[in-house]
């Protein structure tokens, strides 16, 4: 970990932005255009309402700790960054991984969702008693050759999505490994069963997905984010967020 330049790795492992399912229009609404069209049979997984957080694991037993954006712990370290209490919540995970990223500076990571607690203004429908949990929902492998080069470098690499995730098997199978639980699995449908309307999307999601499946306990006002939808090679991808379509529909109405 000393070898390789902390900003390159922060910048390789950053996980990117997931399009919406149907695109945004004038004051935040969603039109009718689909982003990301599907011609293979779609994953739909739930999407928890967190913070985004990664695991970085190497070949030695080193990890670090990271939130969407930045750096925030690394095994050994005295003092934590407390943001969102996300190293709080994963040092554990991260202490016991016994799967590794491969030899030499080859990295494993592994991406969270930490949610509840006071974490974002919907914790309060995982949680009535500030519990914080975690899932699962990606994870890729990052090799040394990339971590050797420049910042710059490292950011084209990544925004030409040079990134190697995980296929859906591969990561049911990292998740068993390592004891892991995945967002919740609500099923496999044909790309032709995907609604591509507004007010069909939003009658999908309500029923596939009419209460979050991780709910912390029993206080929990239980309204779920929404789904996102994959390919199990995850070369597609795309969210479908219950507000998004709520709101779109009463600017449609009028209300």
């Amino acid at each position: 970990m000393r070898s390789i330049s902390l900003e390159s790795l922060n910048s390789a492992t950053k996980y990117p932005s997931i399009l919406t399912f149907h695109e945004r229009g004038p004051r935040g609404t969603l039109t009718e255009t689909v982003v990301e069209a599907f011609e293979e049979d779609v994953l739909a997984t739930e999407k928890v309402d967190g913070a985004n957080a990664r695991i970085i694991a190497f070949s030695n037993g080193d990890y670090i700790i990271g939130s969407r954006e930045h750096l925030l712990y690394a095994r050994g370290d005295l003092i934590a960054n407390p943001k969102d209490g996300l190293v709080e919540a994963l040092r554990p995970v991260a202490d016991s991984l016994w799967t590794t990223g491969g030899g030499g500076t080859q990295a494993l990571v592994l991406y969270l969702e930490v949610y509840g607690g006071k974490i974002g203004r919907n914790a309060g429908q995982y949680t009535g008693q500030g519990q914080v949990g975690f899932r699962m929902f990606d994870a890729a492998t990052v090799s040394g050759e990339i971590l050797a080069r420049t910042l710059a470098e490292v950011a084209t690499w990544r925004e030409q999505h040079g990134q190697q995730f995980f296929t859906e098997g591969e990561l049911q199978d990292l998740a068993s490994e390592e004891g892991i639980e995945l967002t919740p699995r609500l099923g496999t449908f044909r790309a032709s069963e995907v609604p591509t309307g507004i007010e069909e999307m939003h009658a999908f999601l309500t029923s596939r997905i009419p209460a979050t499946n991780v709910a912390l306990d029993s206080e929990a006002g239980r309204r779920p984010e929404g789904l996102v939808l994959r390919t199990h090679d995850r070369k597609v991808i795309a969210k479908a967020r219950l507000a998004d379509y709520e709101s779109t529909l009463r600017v449609r109405s009028g209300r």
